[in-house]
């Protein structure tokens, strides 16, 4: 078996920003000299590879020098193969992961906002998943559920469920422990209300279900600015700069190293998000 370390970004609702955080790992890793081979499970939006689509064109067309992932999202194919039977589309994740685990150090995986045999199987080869949520119980049901008249968490959701058995499966095929993290993602800069209330059922959570909860990135402009260049703030230099920045940058740069320092990545954050281009 290949020693690739294999990340999943994955939940099961939409909106929680799974490919935003997929996209700065990636080109965080890259910038740290690893190896990153990039899989996107979400065949029809494919926003991950669409993302590494785009930065290559704006490579390109500017002149310019960037770190690439090894690219094995399914492109164009994505849509007919969305359509195949889960036998098929399982068959072709095994190749391409087959693949990918003697060419990289690390594969870093996106999943879709729903349950599909595929995710599931990736889910079971994760070395770390990372699940980011909003602050909202709307949110925390994916996770867990809770009382409707005293909100106390009264047992763990179909998705914490899903973990769990990729614990179990990881743990029988490999011999591995398998790293869950749940981020807060794209929190508002202001204190929402309800903040406190999902945080302290998330502790809960977290102890029934054994994930650590960490930072995520904020909801910052410069995130969606940089999107559809392919680009991210791990980019961003003289040469580099297909928007204004200002200090806000440097902050989403901290973020960006708090989350690689959480999730045990910290090693790869490497000179590029210490500077303040």
């Amino acid at each position: 078996m290949s020693q690739a370390n294999v990340i999943v970004v994955g939940n099961e609702k939409g909106g929680a920003g799974k490919s935003t955080i997929a996209v700065h790992l990636a080109t965080a890793l890259l910038h740290g000299g690893a190896k990153v081979g990039i899989m996107d499970l979400d065949l029809r939006q494919c926003s991950l590879g669409h993302f590494f689509a785009n930065r290559r064109a704006w490579v390109a067309a500017k002149g310019v020098e960037l770190p690439m992932p090894v690219d094995a999202t399914y492109g164009d194919e994505g849509v007919a193969l969305a359509q195949a039977s889960d036998e098929e589309q399982i068959a072709r994740f095994e190749a391409t992961f087959a693949e990918l685990t003697e060419q990289v150090d690390f594969i870093l995986i996106d999943t879709p906002g729903g349950d599909t045999a595929v995710s599931r199987l990736a889910h079971g080869r994760a070395d770390l998943i990372v699940t980011p949520m909003n602050d909202s119980f709307v949110d925390f049901d994916m996770l867990g559920v809770v009382d409707p008249v005293t909100l106390e968490v009264t047992r763990p959701s179909l998705y914490a469920q899903t973990v769990w058995e990729a614990r179990k499966q990881r743990a029988a095929s490999a011999g591995k422990a398998l790293d869950w993290v749940v981020l807060s993602n794209r929190m508002a800069t202001t204190e929402a209300r309800n903040r406190k209330r999902v945080s302290d059922r998330m502790q809960a959570l977290s102890r029934k279900t054994g994930f650590r909860m960490g930072p995520g990135l904020r909801d910052r402009v410069i995130y969606r600015e940089l999107f559809p260049f392919g680009l991210t703030i791990a980019d961003l230099s003289a040469q580099v700069r297909p928007v204004p920045v200002s200090l806000t940058h440097v902050a989403a740069r901290q973020e960006l190293r708090a989350l690689m320092h959480f999730v045990g990545l910290s090693g790869f954050s490497g000179e590029v998000l210490l500077a303040a281009q």
